[in-house]
């Protein structure tokens, strides 16, 4: 099933956040051209691991897309540009804000002849506001939002969260409102000028700690693998390492002391609700990882996962890739490089109706469709 095949995306955009979120439209069948600079193209491209001259990264956000090279600055290059946005139903870019404006290619100026375009921007702090010229990454997004002060250890320095959160929640958010505009437009209404920030995705991301400082009037601190209002529900040190158990609610909270043999922690008055476990769950720490100590991660894990006690092993990316869970739902598929290299990626995690989404097309080489769409395009504006 590919429920976007028929529209056409136009992606003036590199590294992360724009990437992500062009992908996300075409796996699900959208024609994705990808417009680069002919001068080394997407920022990404150089970013190790090298295989055979290409990316790696670059491979993991690039699937299903179409490459061409434009020097947008270039009279004939933008003109080029404008042509491919009049075939499009939707325009991603993720410059920063002015760019596309002065370059003739922003929202206002194309959508006067393309009512029913649909055009996002992602940016760091949004089209119009008192930051909103200024430049951001994943790390200042991540800083500036709140999420570093709530990642890590109680009073050791801040640290990011090691996936980068605000660039692809932001393409998510920008996926899904495009996805939303496109219903518009096809129920007969029209296109509309998307404001996707990564400042204010970060933010709605957080939201437990937002509605947590509004309803205390304190702002959310480090708890490490911790959790501000449930108890067990963290990492825990075993005989040969740690583990991850979350018995999130009273049941839980009583099987998994069932599960290790200490049922005098259920009726322990310290520990009688999920609040209370909470306000002490740094002395409940202690009681468990003091049991813990006797015994290996995978007895622990054995003993929870046959209570029903949601719990893990603390999986490294190369463990996780080999859960067989993964090979079950055939989320890691081969792909070819344009250096001819054979790797693998991790494709669309979603269904449709038990039918994943596949590779239809490999990562592309800089430019490499230029003559296959350039050429399409005069025949459409000849036509």
């Amino acid at each position: 099933m590919r429920p976007l095949s028929g529209i056409r995306v136009i992606e003036f955009c590199s590294v992360a956040a724009g990437p992500f979120c062009a992908m996300l439209l075409a796996d699900m069948g959208a024609d994705v051209i990808k417009v680069e600079n002919p001068e080394g193209g997407d920022t990404m491209r150089a970013w190790p691991p090298i295989s055979g001259g290409f990316s790696e990264n670059f491979a993991s956000l690039n699937r299903n897309k179409r490459s061409v090279t434009l020097d947008l600055k270039d009279p004939t290059g933008n003109a080029q540009a404008r042509d491919l946005i009049r075939s499009a139903d939707v325009v991603l870019e993720n410059n920063r804000p002015g760019v596309m404006q002065r370059l003739d290619l922003d929202y206002a100026t194309v959508s006067v002849d393309q009512l029913k375009l649909v055009y996002c921007s992602i940016s760091a702090f949004g089209q119009e506001g008192p930051r909103s010229r200024e430049a951001g990454f994943d790390l200042t997004l991540q800083a500036m939002s709140g999420v570093m002060s709530v990642t890590g250890e109680p009073g050791a320095p801040p640290v990011k969260c090691g996936v980068p959160i605000s660039d692809f929640g932001t393409g998510l958010y920008a996926a899904y409102a495009i996805a939303a505009a496109l219903l518009q437009v096809r129920a007969g209404g029209n296109g509309a000028h998307i404001d996707a920030s990564m400042f204010g995705a970060s933010l709605a991301m957080g939201a437990l700690q937002t509605s947590q400082y509004f309803g205390s009037g304190k702002a959310p601190e480090r708890l490490g693998s911790a959790h501000p209002r449930n108890a067990p529900y963290q990492a825990f040190r075993a005989q040969d390492g740690y583990f991850a158990m979350a018995a999130g609610n009273n049941a839980l909270y009583r099987a998994a002391c069932n599960a290790i043999e200490r049922p005098d922690l259920i009726d322990d008055p310290r520990f009688a609700s999920t609040a209370l476990r909470a306000d002490h769950q740094t002395e409940l720490l202690a009681i468990l990882e003091q049991d813990f100590a006797a015994h290996s991660c995978a007895d622990l894990l054995a003993r929870f996962r046959k209570a029903g006690v949601p719990c893990s092993p603390i999986n490294s990316y190369a463990e996780a890739l080999a859960d067989p869970q993964v090979a079950h739902m055939g989320w890691v598929q081969p792909v070819t490089l344009p250096s001819g290299v054979e790797t693998r990626t991790f494709v669309s995690p979603l269904r449709f109706s038990g039918e994943g989404f596949p590779i239809y097309r490999d990562p592309p080489g800089l430019g490499e469709h230029n003559d296959e769409v350039f050429g399409a395009v005069a025949v459409e504006k000849n036509a």
